[in-house]
């Protein structure tokens, strides 16, 4: 009988450990659309946006501008899922004491990435839409200064 329900036990350890390996999401599959170099033209120049898978939960996101043979980074962005959540997380240069700001997902999908922090300055919102395979568009928003403010960055595919 002890053997029986020792069987039992791990049998029914195995159904539960796999029942909760499928529920989890891997939410960096769904948000591999933002992979590639992405561009949004400007008045006073381009601005890029290049985003890498790293690893099965993470990719990597840099903005730059390229000013002659120069390219200036001003901001890098890890995209990581921890257990069931995603987590945009950039550093901006000269900001933050050069540490990273974290902003939950709130929308995940084939088509759309929202993500939240209420208790940052500006933005305390980042998007991404994804319009067609070669274009999206980027944007930032919340209250800065008791005003609410938006930026949008239409962007192209360029590899």
């Amino acid at each position: 009988m002890k053997t029986g329900t020792k069987l039992i036990g791990i049998a029914g350890s195995f159904l539960l450990l796999c029942t909760f390996t499928i529920k989890q999401t891997n939410y960096i599959n769904k948000v591999e659309w933002l992979i590639g170099t992405w561009e949004n033209k400007t008045s006073k120049g381009s601005i890029y946006e290049t985003w890498s898978k790293i690893t099965d939960n993470e990719l990597l996101g840099k903005s730059y501008i390229v000013k002659g043979k120069d390219t200036i980074v001003f901001e890098n962005v890890r995209l990581v899922q921890q257990q069931d959540e995603l987590f945009y997380s950039p550093t901006v240069k000269d900001q933050n004491n050069g540490l990273p700001v974290r902003f939950a997902a709130k929308i995940i999908s084939a088509t759309q990435l929202v993500f939240e922090n209420a208790h940052h300055d500006f933005p305390q919102i980042i998007s991404y839409i994804k319009i067609s395979t070669d274009s999206l568009v980027a944007e930032i928003s919340g209250v800065s200064n008791g005003k609410e403010r938006k930026q949008t960055f239409p962007m192209k595919r360029i590899k």
